[in-house]
């Protein structure tokens, strides 16, 4: 039988048996991290667009959409393979750990030569179809088009990073991305203020610093041990291997590109109101990244852990961590409503700063959208706990249904309604963000107390079978 390294089994009896809550916080941390790094560097990256104008940082808000659209694909291949991984890693089904591992890095590299082969020839084409604003075609055109080679590099370094996560390497995740947040700021940096670079120069940047995780990647992966070694020869392009992959990755790909989908066409439709309200929506949804990123660490860590004691049979467990995982949600959105209900006047000046000048209006439209978006944050964790768990289950389906609701039942008709019913201004878009977010976290509730309840009846089960 195959086995792990010293390290990798370790960390599965860790999962397996340390207390609930210590082992979140220890798994989830720097994971949290990680995810509050990349929102504070989207902010950055959007500073240093505003730098240059507000219509370059309108131009960046709305394409940078569409791209997570398309990098959904990645996303969702990482999470149905991590979790399967995370199954079989708790089950110490190591043979199954190694096929899977190897199985998922070949599908990743396919992944990405068929968005390069489907989206580098029609990069404008493709932006007409998704009804984006002409000027922010004319503005952004060549920084989506580098962008567009970012998520093809982006589809296997996610990948990569989800194989690390489920082995519990969250530290070294944090590490490594924190290296690459900073050379790619450090190249942003001197890109816009010295060589007083455009779009492009910043998207330039990003595409840089992907290449070097790629390189360590690529070095990584061939040089670990045990059954997460990536080796050709273990690839097993077959049914019993592929397709319980697919099967969770299918929904979870569906439910991101949805999702960004969704943003897209809130887009499009705050378009209504300027050019500088897609700006300010972007900006607001940054600002509420910082917030929401530690979210997703949490998320993206519990997930694995919930699955790992899942293919274990330790069901009590499971909802053990989902509690622990709502209550440090629950505080994370909390504290941020509270930072940000005192710190949004001033960020929104910053976001409002050119190099030009100063503008009070977009200044203005970033708070009345904001002050309202924020209103969520606490809704917001209890969806993202609930997530975890149903992900830990293999649930996507059930992540996908709510996900979709979120945008398309409870945003979109709802700034329909308030563009055609009503006389409200850019403000209309922060409400209509706020009341999807704050259904979001109820329905997700709704959805987590039947799974709940089923989860025990394995336990009661479980418990009688033994």
């Amino acid at each position: 039988m195959d086995q792990v390294s010293k390290r990798d089994e370790e960390f599965r009896q860790y999962a397996l048996t340390a207390p609930p809550m210590r082992t979140l916080l220890t798994v989830c941390a720097p994971l949290a991290l990680y995810q509050a790094l990349q929102s504070i560097f989207k902010i950055l990256d959007a500073l240093m667009a505003a730098h240059i104008s507000s219509s370059a940082v309108s131009a960046v808000s709305c394409l940078s959409q569409i791209t997570l659209m398309i990098t959904a694909l990645g996303a969702g291949l990482a999470v149905g393979g991590s979790i399967k991984i995370s199954e079989a890693y708790g089950r110490g089904e190591y043979d199954l750990v190694r096929r899977r591992t190897a199985t998922l890095y070949a599908m990743a590299i396919a992944a990405s030569l068929l968005a390069a082969g489907a989206l580098i020839p029609f990069a404008q084409p493709f932006l007409r179809l998704l009804n984006t604003p002409e000027e922010l075609i004319a503005a952004g055109a060549g920084y989506f088009r580098v962008e567009i080679l970012c998520l093809v590099v982006n589809f296997f370094n996610t990948v990569y990073i989800a194989i690390e996560r489920s082995r519990g390497h969250a530290k070294k995740i944090l590490v490594i991305n924190a290296a690459v947040i900073a050379v790619k700021l450090g190249l942003s940096a001197l890109f816009v203020y010295r060589l007083d670079g455009d779009v492009v120069t910043i998207a330039a940047a990003t595409l840089i610093s992907q290449l070097i995780l790629l390189a360590y990647a690529l070095f990584s992966m061939v040089r670990d041990e045990g059954a997460f070694r990536f080796s050709a020869r273990n690839i097993r392009l077959k049914k019993d291997t592929v397709l319980p992959v697919l099967n969770l990755s299918y929904p979870v790909t569906a439910e991101k590109m949805l999702f960004s989908a969704g943003k897209v066409i809130v887009n499009s439709m705050s378009g209504r109101y300027g050019e500088l309200t897609v700006g300010a929506l972007g900006i607001s949804n940054n600002i509420g990244g910082l917030t929401t990123g530690w979210h997703a660490g949490m998320l993206d860590g519990a997930s694995a852990l919930i699955s790992q004691n899942r293919g274990a049979g330790r069901y009590r467990r499971t909802l053990q961590l989902y509690s622990c995982l709502l209550l440090v949600d629950v505080a994370i959105g909390g504290a941020g409503l509270l930072l940000m209900n005192w710190g949004l006047p001033w960020l929104a000046q910053v976001f409002a700063q050119s190099k030009e000048q100063f503008d009070p209006l977009f200044c203005e439209m970033i708070i009345s959208i904001h002050r309202w978006e924020m209103l969520g944050y606490l809704t917001l964790g209890v969806n993202s706990a609930t997530l975890a768990l149903l992900l830990g289950y293999g649930r996507a389906k059930l992540t996908l249904a709510l996900n979709v609701a979120r945008v398309f039942v409870f945003r979109v008709p709802v700034l329909w309604a308030f563009q055609h019913f009503t006389a409200l201004g850019a403000e209309a878009v922060g409400l209509a963000m706020m009341i999807s977010n704050v259904c979001a976290g109820l329905s997700a509730l709704a959805v987590a107390v039947p799974v709940v309840r089923h989860i025990r009846r394995l336990e009661d089960q479980d418990t009688a079978f033994t």
